[in-house]
């Protein structure tokens, strides 16, 4: 089974233009995130909206896939890319992970667990999960929250409180670890990738603004995996300083 990483990057950003071309410690946000991908997968590739991008790509040595400006979100990007992989050359993977081009610390063992979810015929989609353990992570809309079934499927993603519950107390030991926060790694098989980009958004994506309400909404099972860690991401120049503080401890 061939494993595909792919990694998302455009420039524009409303809150942080040029965000994959910051440095962190000597070496571009992508550098590091196409760096730590590396160690976990054979295959991988900056998904790219600008020349700007693929040129610090191509100064480290990495590869690189340029791509519509008019992607909406990562996943449908990585759609293009792989079309653009299967049409260009002789590759073709059976799954692509895609790693979120802003988080400069994401651990190899995430991208190794999600692409062992694979290893189970049935699963088509993948994604991380870990346990809430602050209470205000519950409350946050910035923080998605989502709830699982009894085989590890995911059964829906929100930006409020779920579950709700009714009685009894979130800062209860039993209640706050029944609570689950989606950490925003994919992996899709090849096929499944190519149908899920062509759906068009539903009232269910549309009311949280999140894209995976779209595939369970159209009755696509979404595989979960419990990680333990929660990488950082760089949205704002905040976070950027912040991520050059972490790597001083590191």
């Amino acid at each position: 089974m061939l494993i595909t990483g792919i990694i998302p990057a455009r420039y524009d950003s409303s809150r942080f233009p040029g965000k994959p071309l910051a440095p962190i410690g000597g070496k571009t946000v992508i550098r590091r995130v196409y760096e730590q991908a590396s160690k976990a997968l054979g295959a991988v590739y900056v998904a790219t909206d600008d020349e700007r991008i693929a040129d610090e790509v191509n100064k480290f040595g990495g590869n690189w896939l340029m791509t519509s400006q008019f992607h909406k979100s990562g996943t449908d990007r990585c759609g293009e890319a792989l079309t653009l992989l299967n049409s260009s050359s002789d590759i073709f993977p059976d799954v692509i992970i895609n790693i979120q081009g802003d988080e400069p610390f994401i651990k190899p063992e995430q991208i190794n667990q999600l692409a062992d979810c694979f290893k189970d015929p049935e699963v088509k989609i993948a994604t991380l999960i870990k346990k809430i353990d602050d209470e205000s992570d519950i409350n946050d809309p910035n923080k998605p929250k989502v709830v699982i079934s009894e085989n590890n499927n995911a059964l829906y993603f929100s930006r409020a409180p779920i579950p709700y519950i009714r009685d009894g107390k979130l800062t209860d030991n039993q209640n706050l670890n029944k609570f689950f926060r989606h950490i925003g790694l994919y992996g899709y098989r090849a096929d499944t990738l190519l149908n899920i980009v062509k759906l068009t958004p539903t009232w269910l994506e549309e009311a949280e603004m999140l894209e995976q309400n779209r595939w369970l909404q159209n009755e696509f099972k979404i595989r979960v995996a419990l990680t333990e860690w929660e990488s950082i991401g760089i949205d704002t120049p905040e976070d950027l300083e912040n991520a050059k503080l972490m790597l001083n401890r590191l």
